[in-house]
């Protein structure tokens, strides 16, 4: 959607001119919020939402009591794509036992859980679902409750219908699933243009759930050059188009996990035609585009379907309701397959759940709360990352994502990222090691951080240890190289 771009919007721009020319240089202190009212005439409002738009970019940074400041380059360099380039070959992939044990640290209460891939429940509004779910309940007539199995839950189905209109995605209300998560519509979508042996592109690295539906169906796995701004390398993916015979994709073009990347709008656009062309079914995991930290959601590869291959899944796990498990699956010419695996495995989600949910949108408070939200994730990425740029080793480099709550670390050489997470978990601190992101294992010296929980000083405090340990490990490797030349 195009047009008169908004007061905030424009005012940003030319502060982004004058970062982008030094006449605003690292580490300078931008005017107060009440100093920038009065020299461009604008309101409070207006200059909160010019700064928040600038750190949602990773250009500006707020330092308690102290007021905004452009970051500077050691906070803000963006990682680069990855050196360790994908391996040329189908890989079959064996990687749930790594993953069942990171599960498990993150279990325990007592341990900071950077590693996890779950947002904090702290930023979610449990009281008000929970009298969602009541008052919708006492409504309910029996007749409703195995009225609607397979599908889901007719009210909720039409909310999302008209909540995608409105972020401009046409869909056909009939290819709407609900689903246990998305996870399950992930699932049910890939098994649903797939079959044993057959070969599915992902992204590299790419989140480690996808790896382990590939395990479950007896898949392999093509990894595919992936910017950790951008996502998704198009140039490398139409050359493995041309080399292989691939079933499908599995793409996260909103927030990339882990790197964050945000594809861009007409990248999207590109990436849709190109399947299309080749007949390969798309499987869109779309769990994190209400977290964006700029103005506009942005529009899922679902939007620029017009052949049916695209199967956008989603859920509000992530944004609303962590544990209700309520997810769906618009699956476009899959449609009617995806509803027979679901009767075959799991037949219906949980109604009281959809119940809960339809009620808490319909009542209004979603957008309000998603506002709340996306400001409290956006200010946690802008201090961890001052945190890492402080603790970290000289030659750390780490992403800076416009939305979601992970940051994707690269660590120097020397630091073996499983052995740093071994070192931390005896600290009471878990993280993702890059070996869980791919299915070769490849990127030892990368860490995936959850960085969203609003508790700061033990969040900083478990980066300050993590940082020291980093520090600690890349100076035993030198020792030890040092000990050998001699």
């Amino acid at each position: 959607m195009t047009g008169t771009p908004f007061l905030y919007e424009r005012l940003a721009e030319e502060l982004v001119a004058a970062i982008a020319a030094g006449r605003l240089p690292d580490g300078a202190r931008l005017p107060s919020v009440r100093q920038l009212c009065a020299d461009h005439g604008i309101s409070p409002a207006t200059a909160f939402q010019t700064y928040a738009t600038l750190e949602a970019r990773g250009l500006v940074e707020v330092r308690p009591r102290s007021g905004y400041y452009v970051r500077t380059r050691q906070a803000s360099r963006p990682l680069p794509p990855p050196v360790a380039r994908p391996r040329p070959g189908a890989q079959k992939v064996s990687v749930s036992e790594l993953i069942f044990e990171l599960l498990g640290s993150v279990q325990d209460a007592a341990v900071v859980p950077l590693g996890s891939a779950f947002p904090p429940a702290e930023l979610f509004p449990f009281e008000a679902l929970a009298r969602s779910g009541a008052r919708a309940m006492r409504q309910l007539k029996p007749a409703q409750i195995t009225g609607a199995l397979v599908r889901g839950d007719e009210p909720l189905r039409e909310l999302l219908h008209r909540r995608h209109a409105q972020q401009g995605v046409a869909l056909d209300p009939g290819e709407l699933v609900i689903t246990h998560g998305a996870m399950e519509a992930l699932n049910l979508c890939l098994q649903a243009c797939t079959r044993p042996g057959d070969v599915v592109v992902v992204e590299s690295p790419t989140f480690y759930a996808a790896l382990q539906t590939i395990e479950r169906l007896n898949l392999r796995a093509l990894e595919v050059a992936t910017d950790p701004q951008e996502g998704v390398d198009l140039a490398a993916l139409e050359a493995l188009l041309q080399q292989r015979r691939v079933a499908a994709c599995w793409f996260m073009p909103n927030f990339q996990n882990p790197l964050g990347a945000l594809m861009p709008l007409a990248k999207k656009k590109a990436l849709v035609a190109l399947l299309a062309r080749h007949g390969i079914p798309l499987v869109e995991d779309d769990v994190y585009g209400e977290l964006h930290g700029g103005a506009h959601r942005p529009l899922p590869a679902k939007a620029f379907d017009q052949a049916g291959l695209v199967l956008h899944c989603s859920s509000f796990s992530k944004c609303l309701a962590p544990g209700y498990r309520v997810g769906w699956a618009a699956a476009g010419r899959y449609t009617a397959q995806v509803q027979r695996l679901k009767m075959m495995s799991t037949l219906a989600t949980s109604l009281p759940a959809q119940r809960a949910v339809a009620d808490y949108l319909a009542h209004g408070g979603y957008d309000r709360h998603l506002r709340q939200l996306r400001q409290a994730l956006s200010a946690q990425r802008q201090r961890a990352a001052r945190q890492i740029a402080r603790h970290f080793p000289a030659g750390t480099r780490v992403t800076h994502p416009e939305g979601g709550y992970f940051l994707w670390l690269e660590l120097p050489a020397g630091v073996d990222a499983m052995a740093l997470s071994q070192d931390a978990l005896a600290q009471g601190i878990s993280t993702a090691p890059g070996v869980l992101f791919s299915a070769d294992q490849r990127f030892v010296h990368h860490l995936r951080l959850n960085i969203g929980r609003p508790d700061d000083v033990r969040v900083d405090e478990a980066l300050r240890t993590l940082g020291g340990l980093a520090r600690q490990r890349q100076a035993g490797n030198l020792s030890t190289q040092r000990a050998t030349v001699l």
